[in-house]
C-alpha cells in the first residue's frame, strides 16, 4: 500500500508543474490582453473610410476573440488565428501612409524649409503670427538669409500648462551676432477640429512639424496668451556646437518637407524629436536615460544636472531666475522682444 502514496517530493514537484503553468498561463494572458488592445486601438484609428466603420470594425475585432477565448475548446487553435489576425492588422496599420494633402489648422499649415549654400542659410516659412488671442491671430511668415558664422547661442525653453509639473513642451532657439534668434518647436500638426490626445497620438493620428518661428511668435503666445508657465535657460554649447545643432535639426526639417512624418506621444514628441539633434554636440556621459524623457517636465533639471545650462546656484535658484513670464509681458512684442526677455541680472549681459 505505501507503494501507492505518492512521496512528497513527488507531490512537490507536481505543484511546482502546476505553478509554473499557471505563471506561463497569466503571462501569455497579459501578453494577449496587451496585443489586442493595441489591435483594437489601431483599428479604432486606422484609416478606414468613415468614424463608424472603424468603431464597428474594432468591436468585432475585441469582442470576437474575446468570445472565442473565453468559450471555444481549442485555445492553441484560437490563439494560433488571434495572431495571425493581430500581424494582419499590425502590417496594414504599418503601411498607412503619413500625408502632406489635408485641411490643416491654420498654424500649423505651412512647412518651413532651408536652403544652405556654405555660411549662408536661408530659411523659408519662418512663422511670425501676430496674435489678439489664441485663436484670433494675423497670419505672417518672412524669408530670410543668416550667417552660420555669426551663429552664437542656443537657448533651451521649457513650457507647463494647467499647473501640470511633469510634462512640458520644450523649445530651443538660435540666438545670432546682432540680436536675430530662430525659435524651433517640434508639434503636432493638426487638422482643422481634429482633437488631440496622447493616446490618438500613438496610432498615427497625427503628422509632424517643425515650426521655424519668430521668439515674438512662439515664446508669447504662451506667455501671454495660453497663460503657460515658461522658463528660457541659456545653454552652455559653443558656437560651433550651435552650428552643429542647427544644421542637423535644418536636414530634419527638409526631410519633414519631402517627405511627410508621423507624430507620435512616446518616440516622436516635442522632446524627444529633439534629444538625437541634441546628442549630436553632447558625450554620453551626459545624456540622461531615454526613460527620464517620458517625464518631459523635468528636462531643465536634467539639462541643469548634465551641464548644459548656464548655473546661477541651485537648479531651484536657476529656475527661479530663468521664470520670464513676467519680462514677456512686459516686453509685449516688438522688435526688441527677445531682448526684454532676458534680463540682465539673468544672463550677464
Amino acid at each position: 500500500m505505501t507503494g501507492d502514496i505518492p512521496s512528497l517530493g513527488g507531490r512537490l514537484r507536481l505543484l511546482q508543474h502546476r505553478l509554473l503553468r499557471l505563471q506561463l498561463l497569466l503571462v501569455l494572458s497579459v501578453v494577449i490582453l496587451l496585443l489586442g488592445t493595441w489591435a483594437v486601438l489601431a483599428i479604432r484609428f486606422s484609416n478606414l473610410p468613415g468614424e463608424t466603420a472603424r468603431i464597428a470594425a474594432a468591436a468585432v475585432f475585441g469582442t470576437g476573440f474575446a468570445l472565442a477565448f473565453l468559450f471555444l475548446p481549442r485555445r492553441r487553435r484560437t490563439l494560433a488565428v488571434f495572431l495571425a489576425a493581430f500581424a494582419g492588422v499590425a502590417v496594414w496599420w504599418s503601411l498607412i501612409p503619413a500625408s502632406h494633402d489635408r485641411d490643416w489648422m491654420p498654424s500649423v499649415a505651412v512647412l518651413p524649409s532651408a536652403e544652405i549654400d556654405g555660411a549662408q542659410v536661408t530659411l523659408r516659412n519662418v512663422r511670425n503670427f501676430q496674435y489678439r488671442s489664441a485663436s484670433d491671430f494675423d497670419i505672417a511668415y518672412y524669408d530670410r538669409t543668416y550667417d552660420l558664422d555669426a551663429l552664437e547661442t542656443v537657448d533651451f525653453v521649457k513650457s507647463h500648462w494647467d499647473k501640470l509639473e511633469d510634462v512640458a513642451h520644450t523649445m530651443l532657439s538660435f540666438g545670432f551676432r546682432g540680436g536675430e534668434r530662430v525659435a524651433v518647436s517640434v508639434e503636432t500638426r493638426l487638422e482643422k477640429g481634429e482633437p488631440q490626445s496622447a493616446i490618438r497620438g500613438l496610432f498615427k493620428q497625427y503628422e509632424l512639424i517643425y515650426v521655424l518661428a519668430d521668439e515674438n511668435d512662439l515664446i508669447r503666445l504662451r506667455t501671454d496668451f495660453r497663460n503657460e508657465e515658461v522658463y528660457l535657460y541659456k545653454t552652455t554649447s559653443t558656437p560651433a556646437e550651435a552650428r552643429v545643432l542647427f544644421l542637423d535639426i535644418l536636414e530634419k526639417v527638409n526631410d519633414i518637407h519631402r517627405r511627410p512624418q508621423f507624430y507620435d506621444t512616446f518616440t516622436g514628441n516635442c522632446t524627444t524629436s529633439l534629444v538625437p539633434h541634441v546628442q549630436k554636440i553632447r558625450p554620453p556621459e551626459r545624456r540622461a536615460p531615454w526613460w527620464r524623457m517620458l517625464l518631459n517636465g523635468h528636462t531643465d533639471r536634467m539639462a541643469y544636472e548634465g551641464g548644459w545650462i548656464e548655473r546661477t546656484g541651485s537648479f531651484e535658484e536657476t529656475k527661479a531666475l530663468h521664470h520670464i513670464n513676467a519680462y514677456a509681458k512686459d516686453a509685449s512684442g516688438g522688435e526688441s522682444y527677445s531682448a526684454r526677455i532676458r534680463p540682465e541680472r539673468v544672463y550677464g549681459r
